[in-house]
């Protein structure tokens, strides 16, 4: 089943995935209809955040993805009601944003607390998900 994701910078070497923190965990959003996907993209712009490009993944091979990068996969249906505040974060992003600019920064130093080696580049699974998610461009 296909979803749609936001992505930075889609086809570059510094490709990120949009996601948001819910209490300490990143979330990766993956929503069940373009439009609503759109409508997101266009809310964070209004933010001075750089637009992003919706992209239509595979559901499954997202999820792979998060599931390997530590990232929870959160499903936004078509029509979705928020029930809490942290649902409201599904269909309008926070006013707080990280820079895109130094995501990949932040990233870097997030596998650094972990203990995970970057000196060899990245991940060959997550380099794999990444030549897939370029080939779809």
């Amino acid at each position: 089943m296909p979803v749609h994701v936001l992505l930075f910078d889609a086809g570059s070497d510094e490709e990120g995935i949009h996601s948001i923190e819910l209490a300490g965990r990143t979330v990766v959003l993956l929503f069940e209809d373009a439009d609503d996907a759109e409508r997101y993209a266009g809310l964070l712009e209004a933010q001075d955040f750089p637009m992003p490009t919706v992209e239509r993944i595979d559901r499954e091979e997202v999820e792979l993805f998060c599931a390997q990068a530590g990232y929870e996969a959160r499903f936004v249906p078509a029509g979705f009601l928020p029930q809490s505040e942290e649902d409201r974060l599904l269909i309008a992003p926070p006013p707080r944003n990280l820079d895109v600019d130094h995501w990949k920064e932040a990233a870097t130093a997030a596998r650094s607390e972990r203990g995970e080696d970057d000196s060899s580049g990245s991940d060959p699974e997550l380099e794999a998900f990444r030549r897939r998610l370029e080939g779809l461009l």
